[in-house]
């Protein structure tokens, strides 16, 4: 992205399919910057879990809901905080609900491999690793995002995301 982002309070979505790194990399800014860190899976309705725990991928209604949540969660708090939320975001259209002139994309990129191995290492999580698959037929790459590999150590990645936007 090159310019650094300077000044007022900041929303940085971290995106990326399930297993990408989203919600360990939000954790670890609550942990070492003064911030609020949102947790998107957080915010799924109980319908939405239930229907991912039974193997059946969200759609396009599914999310509209759960993104005007986090939206108005986002809203909330970036009037006192810098805000870090975890989000899939898949597709460019989700983006777009949750974006405004304070609002910056982390896309952590990683494989269908990885991917799976991760989800199936979680101990009681919604999200089965046959989902994988959907979620990836989802996934349209941003353009506009800090794009880092989810493979990279997440000290690293945090510095990245921490320097880039000036946090």
């Amino acid at each position: 992205m090159g310019k650094k982002i300077m000044n007022k309070k900041k929303c940085i979505v971290i995106m990326g399919v399930a297993g990408a790194g989203k919600s360990t990399l939000g954790n670890l800014f609550t942990k070492k910057k003064d911030c609020v860190f949102i947790e998107g899976d957080d915010l799924h309705s109980k319908e939405n879990k239930q229907k991912m725990k039974n193997g059946i991928p969200l759609n396009d209604e599914d999310r509209f809901s759960w993104l005007q949540i986090i939206k108005s969660e986002i809203s909330s708090k970036i009037i006192d905080f810098n805000v870090i939320v975890s989000c899939s975001a898949l597709k460019k259209k989700y983006r777009r609900i949750l974006k405004n002139e304070n609002t910056f994309f982390v896309y952590l990129k990683i494989n269908k491999s990885l991917a799976s191995s991760r989800l199936k290492a979680r101990k009681n999580h919604f999200m089965p690793d046959s989902l994988v698959e959907s979620q990836f037929n989802d996934l349209e790459e941003p353009k506009n995002a800090l794009i880092i590999s989810g493979n990279e150590n997440i000290n690293s990645i945090f510095n990245i995301v921490l320097q880039e936007f000036n946090l």
